[in-house]
């Protein structure tokens, strides 16, 4: 039992005792560094069962528990706060429990077994530095919660499928001229570059789709106008030359209209369905006369187009649906849909998906070549995991899960989960729980995302039918899918369902501003960490910390440093909350960052190496007089470990970890600068401040495992 519940437990009886009353709480804080004591029993909230002076009741409880309680040696009352003076003999016999204990504050046990998934990366690029946040929370909420008592299991599921792979591949065919990865070019870093390399040539064609698009709809539509009449059939009408632009122009209007006016539902099909859907709700959605409307709608269709290739802004654009629809949480959508409706147009794209088409149907050569460049990406990828210091127990690869979960929509349909539109798609109602109607097959029978999702985590339980819940490490721009993904496993029965969570986090910038993926200019996860260990090193050198020591020992040292300044600069925020990352200010040595704290480990190290006497007595209040308070304040603070640890676990939150660590060595550094350790007289003394120090140590290195984080022994 902690302290704090037998003093809550002791208070609650000598409120019996004194006043016949039964407290339902007890409340206690640690006590204000003014006031002499280390916990203060709160007497105020008493008064609501007990009338009385509360400096009287504060004394009397004070006197009652000095006289009952072994743990107070003493107490003071300030206005209604009773402030205790915890004895040494507490303080000692906690640190001699504790003092040769390993891996203290862990929790031994497989209680619940929990499914960890992170890192989730694409096979058509490398990781780069949003993959890292992902990695390292990921990783280290599995350790933590493997800690608190919890059996865990590590597992990625790798998108080693779909139209973004082909892309690389047929890059690869078309432009790669048969290279194959070098101990200076690795196999994700070569395909990554060849996505780079489609993205270029598919901009440079569909420039040209953009200009012929521009010609044919202006061409037409400012012809009506010089006419002085406007007939939207008219302008619509096309020949076969131009027929496909004035296609996309009416799949881009509509997605226009939907955007707007979601609930209309809008599916292009045909001419006549166009025609009828749209002069009927046409002068519905928007203001102004047809002819002012569909100029608008003219112009978003270029900008929509315009916008994916960042060309200049038209001039027309000054209606703020139209600002709202570009805007950047919609953009990714809207980039979807122009590429989505430009295959037919852009010939490398078309060439793209009936390579995918290809893949589907098991073409030979096609799979030979999905085969091997996605085995130069796992290459990769595990060179990378093992340079950041995480692993996996299991691997899923979403060509093996794509097809999951039909069963289970047919299953959930018999039971009322899910219900069946006109068009034969098949959605979930979730209206109730307070979201809308979500698809999760579409009129085609095909699956959507969800559907997978759905296949998968049920998969993951018939693999490991121990797991009693999952964590589920992804970007906060999931959060809706995710609301929605646990809600339908709920319906669908599944008790384990109630133990998902999703690990939302947010993105990561640098000064220089945001990560982009498709230009190239992404920050390889590989070049950071170079990056880092350089950093380390030049930080190093300036200040002269590593003067003596052999190239070998400085290389594994900058390697610790600058890692450990990565890690800790990112775990120690919050997952919920975006981090601007500099580099530069994350390999500090003084502040809460990584390097300091490793510092400090390091130097804590040098006083047991120096500690050439005997040091394993145990110390007990009759061989020592009395402790300094900068003692007890350290044992304090090592007694919050296994608590920080269980809170840790149950938010999902490293931080936590990380800024105790941080406390700690601040604690600890207060000590070293207030009190002797080796040069101290009293052989007692000394021998309980290295047994402190090498306890302190024991936690900063135990913590920063947690975090993923090495510590080095010298420094």
């Amino acid at each position: 039992m902690s302290l704090k519940h037998t003093l809550v437990n002791a208070v609650k009886d000598a409120m019996k005792a004194l006043y016949d009353v039964e407290l339902p709480s007890v409340e206690i804080q640690a006590t204000r560094k003014e006031f002499e004591g280390e916990l203060t029993v709160m007497v105020f909230p008493m008064l609501r069962m007990v009338k009385g002076d509360p400096v009287a009741i504060g004394e009397a409880l004070g006197s009652r528990l000095k006289a009952n309680v072994t743990e107070v040696s003493d107490f003071n009352v300030v206005k209604g706060f009773l402030n205790l003076v915890i004895s040494d003999t507490y303080y000692l016999n906690f640190f001699n429990e504790i003092r040769q204990r390993d891996r203290f504050g862990h929790v031994l046990g497989d209680d619940a077994p929990i499914m960890v998934e992170y890192a989730s990366p694409n096979t058509n690029k490398p990781l780069h530095l949003g993959h890292v946040r992902n990695v390292l929370l990921g990783y280290s909420v599995a350790e933590i919660l493997k800690a608190a008592g919890h059996k865990v299991y590590k597992t990625q599921i790798i998108n080693d499928r779909g139209i973004h792979i082909c892309k690389s591949m047929l890059a690869y065919k078309r432009f790669g001229r048969g290279k194959k990865p070098t101990p200076e070019l690795k196999g994700d870093k070569l395909v990554g570059d060849c996505y780079v390399r489609f993205d270029e040539e598919f901009k440079n064609q569909l420039q040209t789709v953009i200009k012929n698009a521009r010609a044919y709809v202006s061409e037409a539509i400012d012809q009506q106008f010089l006419d002085n009449r406007f007939h939207l059939n008219e302008v619509l009408s096309s020949g076969t030359e131009s027929k496909p632009y004035f296609d996309m122009l009416k799949k881009s209007l509509i997605d226009f209209i939907n955007y707007k006016k979601s609930d209309l539902n809008i599916v292009y099909k045909d001419d006549s369905n166009y025609e009828l859907l749209f002069s009927k709700n046409l002068d519905h959605l928007f203001s102004g006369g047809t002819l002012e409307s569909v100029e608008k709608l003219r112009n978003v269709f270029i900008v929509n187009f315009g916008y994916w290739l960042e060309l200049p802004k038209s001039p027309y654009i000054d209606d703020k649906d139209v600002e709202e629809y570009l805007s950047e949480n919609n953009l990714k959508k809207v980039k979807s849909f122009v590429e989505a409706n430009s295959t037919e147009l852009v010939g490398i794209l078309d060439d793209a998906y009936k390579m995918l088409r290809d893949w589907e149907k098991g073409d030979k050569k096609t799979i030979q070549l999905w085969q091997k460049l996605n085995s130069w990406v796992y290459e990769g990828f595990d060179a990378t995991y093992k340079a950041i210091g995480v692993d996996f127990d299991k691997n899923y690869y979403e060509s093996d899960t794509y097809l999951l979960g039909k069963e289970f929509i047919a299953e959930g349909l018999e039971k009322g989960v899910f219900f069946k539109k006109e068009d034969g798609s098949v959605w979930c109602d979730l209206t109730d729980e307070g979201l809308d109607e979500k698809i999760v097959l579409r009129s085609d029978g095909t699956a959507v995302y969800m559907t997978q999702d759905i296949g998968t985590a049920i998969q993951r339980v018939k693999d490991h039918p121990d797991v009693s819940g999952m964590v589920y490490t992804v970007g906060n721009e999931q959060d809706y899918h995710f609301k929605v993904l646990f809600l339908i496993l709920q319906k669908l029965g599944f008790d384990w369902a109630k133990n998902l969570f999703h690990l939302s986090y947010g993105m990561v910038d640098l000064p220089s501003g945001k990560m982009k993926s498709r230009e190239g200019t992404v920050v390889d996860a590989d070049d950071l960490i170079e990056e880092m260990r350089q950093t380390a090193e030049d930080i190093s050198k300036e200040l002269g910390k590593l003067d003596g020591y052999s190239e070998e020992e400085k290389q594994a040292i900058y390697r610790k440093v600058g890692l450990g300044a990565l890690k800790y600069f990112i775990l120690k925020v919050d997952p919920k909350k975006r981090i601007l990352f500099d580099p530069k200010e994350s390999v500090d040595f003084q502040g809460n960052t990584g390097p300091f704290i490793q510092y400090t480990y390091a130097r804590i190290q040098a006083i047991v190496r120096k500690a050439t006497f005997g040091y394993s007595e145990v110390i007990t209040p009759s061989t020592v007089e009395g402790l300094h308070a900068k003692e007890k304040e350290l044992i304090r603070q090592l007694q919050q470990f296994p608590e920080v640890i269980q809170q840790s676990a149950k938010q999902h939150s490293p931080a936590l970890i990380a800024n105790y660590a941080y406390d700690l060595v601040k604690v600890f550094n207060s000590f070293y600068q207030t009190v002797t350790i080796l040069g101290e007289e009293d052989e007692k003394k000394k021998i309980l401040r290295v047994q402190l120090s090498k306890k302190v140590g024991d936690v900063i290195a135990d913590a920063f495992a947690l975090l993923g984080v090495e510590v080095p022994e010298r420094m």
